[in-house]
């Protein structure tokens, strides 16, 4: 992971700094981040972008999806399955 700090932490980092700009202050766990108007399309494939530069898990197209990124807390579950996901199919040293 290139940046420290809990994929929740990194999320909303992400989250907030493209809130601030549409002038939301505060954004909560289960807040829809699509329909507060929070991240469009674009804002969702910067946030992909992103999470595969800091955290290193790959998202295939076909997981971009309203269940694994409507919420901070749905991005966090998501995350932390591929990040699992990946761990379990790394070969043991």
């Amino acid at each position: 992971m290139a940046e420290t700090g809990s994929v929740k932490e990194l999320v909303r980092k992400f989250i907030l700094e493209t809130a601030q700009i549409k002038g939301v202050k505060e954004v909560g766990d289960n807040d829809s981040l699509t329909d507060s108007g929070i991240i469009d399309s674009l804002g969702i494939f910067r946030l992909v972008s992103y999470l595969e530069e800091t955290v290193g898990v790959h998202v295939g197209d076909e997981e971009i999806t309203q269940d694994n990124f409507r919420t901070i807390a749905d991005i966090e579950r998501f995350v932390n399955a591929k990040m699992a996901a990946s761990n379990q199919a790394a070969p043991a040293h």
